[in-house]
C-alpha cells in the first residue's frame, strides 16, 4: 500500500466561537476536538501528519505535542493558501494526500479509510468526501456533470439559486494524488466574494485541466459535521457523549439513563459496573467492576477499584480502593488515597490525606494534610487543624485509634497505635500509643442561674 500523508488545517479563529481560544482547541467530552481529528487520520493510515495553525499557534502546538508536526499559516487567506504551507514538509514523500479540517470531531476513521481506498480505486487526482443534507445551508454544494465526477464546489455565498437547491455538501474533507498538488495551489485565484484562496476551486481547476475528480458520500451527515459556535458544539458533544455511553453499555456497564449520563472519551469503566442517573465522569478516571456510581456524582481523573460504591458525592483527582463506600455528600479534593473497605460518610471533606484499610470517616468531618492507618474510627464533626496561617502541617493517626466526636487536631500532631481521643477535645500534642487523650475545660454548673437570669 502506498504511504500516506494528512495535513490538518486549524487556523482559523473561530469568529462565531466568540472565544480568545483557538476554535481547534474547545473541548468535547473532555478532548480538545484537534485530538479526535488527528486521532481519525492516524486511524485512516496516515503515517506523517502536518496541522497547519495560524491564530494561537503556540497553544495548538501544545496540544498537538509529538502526535504532528506543525506549521504557521500567518495569514489566514483561505484553505487552500493554508494547504500550500504544509508543501516543505510533504513535497516529494507522498502518494496521496488526505486533508482535513479541525473542527470536526465526530469524523470517524474508517470513513476516511474508505475514502482513501475508494480515491486509489478509482484513479482519479482528487476525491472529495461529501455528504447528502436535508438542510445544508451554510455548506458548499457539490455540482455533478452528466458522467456523475465533480464538476465544481460552490460556496454558499457564492451560489446560484439553484446551485443552492442542491442537498449534496462538501464537507472539507479531500483525498488528493500528491503529484502536481502544490503546482496547482499556487495556480488558484481569489475572485470571490471573501477575497481568499479556497481549496474548492481546485477542483475546477482540474476539471479544466481534464484530470478527474471523484466524490465518496458518506452515508452519516453527523460523522462530517464541523463546528463553527457554540451551539453546534454543544449538538457535536450530544453525540460524541452517546458513543461512550453506547460503547460502554456494549462492553457490560449499565448505565441507568444514558441521557442524563455524562462521560469524557478517556474514561475507563469496567464491566459489571452501574452508572445511576446525572453522574459526570471526567478526565482519565477508571472505575473497577462492580461498583455503583450516582445518583448525582461527580468523578474527575479518579481512580475507583473494584465493588466501590459512590454515591451523591465528588471526587478530584483521588484513588478509593476495593469495596470502600464514599457518600452521600462527600468532597474528596485532590491527593487522597483512600485503602480497601474504608468507609467516608455523609459531609466529609477530604484533601491530600491518606486513608488505610478499614477506617471509617462516617460523617461531618474536614480531614486535611492526613496520615490515617487501618482500621481507625474517626468520630462525628473531627477536624484536622492543618494550617496555621503560613504552612500545611500533616496529622498523623495510626493504626487501630478512635476519635471522638467533635474533636479539633491540631497539626502536627500524632495519635498513637490504639489510642483514644475524648469527644471534645483540642488536641495539640501527641497521644502516646494506647494512651487516652483529653483536652477540654471541666465542666462547670452554676444552680439556679436561669431563674436569676429571668428575674434580672
Amino acid at each position: 500500500m502506498a504511504s500516506l500523508a494528512a495535513v490538518v488545517l486549524a487556523a482559523g479563529k473561530g469568529t462565531r466561537m466568540k472565544s480568545r481560544y483557538p476554535k481547534v482547541l474547545h473541548r468535547v467530552a473532555g478532548r480538545p476536538m484537534l485530538a479526535y481529528v488527528l486521532d481519525a487520520v492516524e486511524s485512516a493510515g496516515a503515517d506523517r501528519v502536518v496541522v497547519v495553525a495560524g491564530f494561537g499557534l503556540d497553544a495548538v502546538r501544545a496540544a498537538v505535542g509529538t502526535r504532528a508536526e506543525v506549521v504557521c499559516q500567518e495569514e489566514q487567506l483561505g484553505t487552500a493558501h493554508a494547504l500550500l504551507q504544509a508543501e516543505e514538509r510533504l513535497a516529494g514523500e507522498k502518494a496521496e494526500v488526505l486533508v482535513v479540517c479541525g473542527d470536526t470531531p465526530l469524523l470517524r476513521g474508517r470513513t476516511l479509510a474508505d475514502l482513501v481506498a475508494y480515491h486509489r480505486e478509482a484513479g482519479v487526482t482528487a476525491t472529495v468526501l461529501t455528504t447528502r443534507m436535508e438542510d445544508p445551508t451554510g455548506y458548499g454544494r457539490v455540482l455533478r456533470g452528466e458522467d456523475g465526477l465533480v464538476r465544481r464546489i460552490v460556496e454558499q455565498k457564492d451560489a446560484s439559486p439553484a446551485e443552492l437547491a442542491v442537498d449534496e455538501i462538501n464537507t472539507g474533507v479531500y483525498c488528493f494524488a500528491a503529484e502536481g498538488l502544490f503546482d496547482a495551489l499556487r495556480r488558484i485565484g481569489r475572485e470571490n466574494r471573501q477575497g481568499e484562496y479556497y481549496l474548492t476551486d481546485i477542483v475546477s481547476l482540474y476539471v479544466r485541466e481534464e484530470r478527474p475528480v471523484a466524490s465518496w458520500v458518506a452515508a452519516d451527515p453527523t460523522a462530517v459535521m464541523g463546528i463553527n459556535d457554540r451551539v453546534q458544539l454543544a449538538r457535536a458533544e450530544q453525540i460524541l457523549r452517546r458513543r461512550i455511553v453506547e460503547r460502554l453499555m456494549l462492553d457490560g456497564v449499565t448505565v441507568i439513563d444514558p441521557a442524563t449520563t455524562f462521560v469524557d472519551a478517556a474514561v475507563s469503566i469496567a464491566p459489571d459496573t452501574v452508572i445511576y442517573p446525572f453522574t459526570i465522569i471526567e478526565g482519565e478516571t477508571a472505575i473497577g467492576r462492580d461498583c455503583i456510581i450516582g445518583p448525582q456524582a461527580r468523578l474527575v481523573d479518579c481512580r475507583l477499584g473494584d465493588g466501590v460504591t459512590f454515591q451523591n458525592s465528588i471526587a478530584l483527582e483521588s484513588e478509593v480502593g476495593d469495596g470502600t463506600t464514599v457518600g452521600p455528600f462527600a468532597y474528596l479534593r485532590p491527593g487522597n488515597r483512600i485503602g480497601a473497605r474504608a468507609r467516608i460518610g455523609d459531609f466529609v471533606e477530604m484533601k491530600k490525606s491518606v486513608v488505610g484499610e478499614g477506617s471509617k470517616i462516617p460523617h461531618l468531618s474536614y480531614i486535611g494534610d492526613a496520615l490515617i492507618g487501618s482500621g481507625v474510627n474517626v468520630g462525628a464533626g473531627t477536624i484536622t487543624c492543618n494550617y496555621d496561617g503560613r504552612k500545611k502541617s500533616t496529622t498523623v493517626i495510626e493504626d487501630g485509634a478512635f476519635i471522638g466526636s467533635n474533636a479539633n487536631l491540631v497539626a502536627p500532631v500524632k495519635v498513637g497505635r490504639g489510642a483514644y481521643i475524648g469527644a471534645g477535645s483540642t488536641i495539640t500534642q501527641d497521644v502516646p500509643p494506647g494512651a487516652l487523650g483529653v483536652a477540654r475545660g471541666r465542666q462547670k454548673n452554676i444552680e439556679g442561674w436561669a431563674a436569676r437570669k429571668k428575674d434580672a
